[in-house]
């Protein structure tokens, strides 16, 4: 029994933990947030107000960065070190499939279902940027494993003490969950089993809510969360705020921020700011077939399957599909990203896993229209190479995956730059730096004499507040030396330089009133190219 358990956390361990030391590394810009917001926390020990450069960030709940903060705690500020607790996560999700699927159905069932969802496309393509939703999905599929125990009949599960257990199992889930990404690790898993209940007729059951203990789980999940949830509020006032407004400048404390702005307001697609968009009703609910891929071909043999409350097997598939039910109505009104259905995966992997231990025709088919698949795939990406062998390929391959900036608010959206042109980059050497030319214009501005302090107030931060109206500006940094000081204004790869040079003279000319009258000379500017500066310096001296 316990040799399946290790040949499940072994084969996920394969795929996630041997992983995290391989590109790509914290370049993404949600790596980059995720992994900086601990690394603050850390260093300043303020576990309460995640901050990146000194702003609070107060966008998301603080699990994640926690547990990222323990791992360089233990093992050092790296980048693997940053996607470690990510990666147990996911092994730990994949072992607690196999032990839903093995209490569930049967032992093969189950580890059917844990190889399933260890060696699904989307499990490890989201799972390669630093977001909470594997652990969210960890707790979701403890919290509903938990609630359909707890609901049934004739087991140890209805006895006090076994009971008790399972409801702590399903209060710790729901509580870590509200630490992890908000209000939906709860309205999950209470929709789903709420929408199981009604269908099972359990709904109006006094017998099925006193064996849920729900008063006990809701206490663990309260002590849980609400501390931070208290902490965080009284340390970043106003206190309450109910606005349903959101727009540039306003802020009203925590509270309205993270309940209203970002959870309310962000499903109506009412957020500020708006730097996301949503996927298309349909291509969300079908692309899951992809994500779940290459086991997706099977899933479709599932409407076969029993699903009659009159056995175990029955009910936790019934359960499963009000499970996937749950999670993609609430985002068929709301606005998406690819990987929000995430948490449906481990019910996909059950049955999934079903139809696999059944056998059968529908099995040899499923198999059958894999290879098939594999096969088209494999002549198809033979095909492009021999088709763009004689594209020619000019400058560096970021040129051509930076086509479609539009699509770029979505999870995926490069996919779309995945053309004849980009494929021909892979006929190309690997370059050991790549030659990206970014739009950076350097401002400097010189008093004589004056100390770092005055030139900071004097002349950089009149010259800060014009500059940073510029469009297109993705970052600027300012330092402020004896006498002078220097302004370095990086713009979108897509920006014309030449119209950013305009733009930098005509926020100088805007200036000149609030800059200090001591000045020398006017404010000059130039292009600056980040890649010209060295690498490495050497001094030799004899």
């Amino acid at each position: 029994m316990f040799r399946h358990d290790w040949i499940v956390l072994a084969a996920a361990s394969l795929v996630f933990l041997a992983t995290i030391a391989s590109p790509p590394h914290l370049m993404d810009d949600v790596d980059a947030v995720q992994a900086q917001a601990a690394r603050n926390m850390l260093a300043s020990g303020d576990w309460v107000t995640a901050r990146l450069d000194g702003v609070a960030y107060l966008e998301k709940a603080p699990l994640n960065y926690w547990m990222i903060a323990v791992a360089y705690r233990i093992f050092g500020v790296h980048d693997w070190a940053a996607r470690l607790p990510h990666a147990l996560a996911v092994i730990l999700l994949c072992w607690l499939t196999y032990r839903f699927g093995r209490w569930a159905f049967d032992e093969t069932t189950g580890l059917y279902a844990a190889v399933a969802l260890s060696t699904s496309v989307g499990l490890f393509l989201f799972t390669r940027i630093l977001i909470p939703d594997a652990t969210l999905t960890l707790t979701i599929a403890g919290a509903i494993w938990a609630w359909l125990r707890l609901l049934e009949p004739h087991t140890e599960s209805g006895l006090i003490d076994s009971g008790l257990r399972w409801s702590f199992l399903l209060g710790l889930c729901l509580g870590s969950g509200l630490l992890l990404k908000g209000l939906i690790a709860a309205v999950f898993p209470v929709g789903a089993a709420l929408a199981y209940m009604a269908v099972t007729r359990q709904l109006f059951s006094w017998d099925a809510w006193r064996r849920l203990h729900l008063g006990f789980a809701i206490a663990i999940a309260l002590a849980i969360a609400v501390p931070w949830y208290v902490l965080a509020t009284l340390r970043n006032p106003p206190y309450f705020a109910f606005s349903l407004h959101s727009g540039p400048g306003e802020y009203r404390g925590f509270f309205w921020f993270y309940f209203f702005n970002e959870h309310l307001l962000r499903f109506l697609g009412l957020r500020y700011p708006r730097d996301y968009d949503t996927v298309p009703r349909f291509w969300f609910w079908i692309l899951n077939l992809l994500w779940i891929f290459p086991w997706s071909f099977y899933l479709l043999s599932a409407p076969a399957l029993d699903y009659k409350s009159t056995s175990r097997a029955g009910r936790t598939r019934l359960m499963a599909l009000c499970w996937i039910a749950a999670v993609m109505l609430f985002f068929t009104f709301s606005t998406t990203q690819e990987y929000y259905s995430m948490p449906i995966y481990p019910a996909l992997a059950l049955l999934a896993g079903s139809v696999l231990s059944r056998g059968g025709r529908s099995v040899r088919a499923g198999t059958y229209a894999l290879l098939a698949t594999c096969t088209i795939l494999f002549a198809v990406l033979l095909f492009l190479l021999l088709l763009v062998w004689r594209v020619p390929a000019p400058g560096d391959i970021s040129q051509a995956l930076t086509q479609h900036p539009e699509l770029y608010t979505h999870s995926l959206g490069h996919i779309w730059d995945l053309t004849l042109n980009a494929f021909a980059y892979l006929k190309l050497p690997v370059s050991p730096l790549p030659q990206v030319d970014y739009p950076t214009i350097a401002v400097t501005a010189s008093l004589p004499g004056a100390s770092p302090d005055t030139v900071a107030t004097s002349v950089a931060a009149p010259l800060e507040r014009y500059l940073g109206r510029i469009a297109d500006v993705t970052e600027m940094t300012s330092r402020s030396t004896t006498g002078q000081a220097r302004i370095t204004l990086q713009f979108d790869l897509q920006r014309d330089i030449d119209g950013a040079a305009r733009d930098v003279q005509a926020a100088i000319n805007a200036a000149e009133a609030d800059v200090s009258t001591s000045l020398t000379s006017n404010p000059t500017y130039r292009k600056l190219n980040p890649s010209d500066a060295p690498v490495l310096i050497l001094a030799l001296t004899s």
